[in-house]
């Protein structure tokens, strides 16, 4: 009983109370390195606009990073915090109201094709964490697509408003690295929560982290590329 209190409920998660809450709740390394798929996507675009890669990452920061971890926590307390429910509600309605706003200021700028994605994403956030529909798409194809392929497609689209094969081997390789990244994280999660057990799956957080990092590293050097290729 003793050892279950003091494991934490995620590797990236820091004690319990006050601001070190909403730095949790972000699931950092996560959210960096789905963000970090909208470089990708940007980057492989045959026009490339740093502005628009930024605003795209802001909106996905907020919908996912903010707004979907806060109704993910809302719906079970995964992560244990003690921020209140009315606040996590606030967190996501605002957050997810943000980026939606992003999406359409982006779309009336630069075409109204984006709306398309604005719109998947809008749904997707609520019905996934929330498990609405019968949670018909809280699984892992639910997540892969969501997280992963949409993220890309997404950032591809907003520099060249048409999408070509290597968008789609792009977004494929995202939605298969979020799939590998639930099926490490899964047994993870039931061994620190459930379990209280952080020891045995140290390989598979390894695993995990260093995904996170390759993931962000190759959306980095994407984007290096093109702004070495306008200089």
């Amino acid at each position: 009983m003793g050892t279950q209190e003091t494991v934490k409920p995620a590797f990236y998660a820091l004690r319990r109370g006050g601001w070190r809450d909403y730095v949790t709740l972000l699931h950092l390394p996560y959210t960096v390195w789905n963000v970090a798929y909208v470089a990708l996507g940007a980057g492989l675009a045959p026009h490339f606009h740093l502005d628009r890669m930024l605003w795209g990452m802001a909106a996905f920061f907020l919908a996912l990073g903010v707004a979907a971890h806060a109704l993910d926590e809302l719906n079970g307390r995964p992560l244990q915090t003690q921020i209140p429910s009315q606040v996590l509600v606030g967190l996501a309605v605002t957050a997810l109201g943000g980026a939606l706003a992003i999406g359409i200021g982006a779309s009336i700028a630069w075409g109204y094709g984006l709306l398309v994605f604005v719109a998947i994403g809008g749904i997707a956030v609520p019905a996934y964490n929330l498990e609405l529909f019968g949670g018909v798409i809280h699984n892992e194809l639910g997540l892969a697509l969501s997280w992963g392929g949409l993220t890309v497609l997404s950032g591809y689209w907003v520099e060249a408003q048409t999408l070509r094969v290597d968008a789609i081997l792009a977004s494929a390789y995202g939605t298969l690295m979020i799939v590998a990244q639930r099926t490490l994280s899964t047994p993870v999660r039931k061994a620190r929560r459930e379990l209280g057990d952080a020891t045995t799956v140290a390989p598979l957080e390894r695993a995990l982290r260093l995904l996170a990092v390759g993931n962000i590293l190759l959306g980095a050097a994407v984007v290096a590329a093109r702004l070495a290729w306008l200089r």
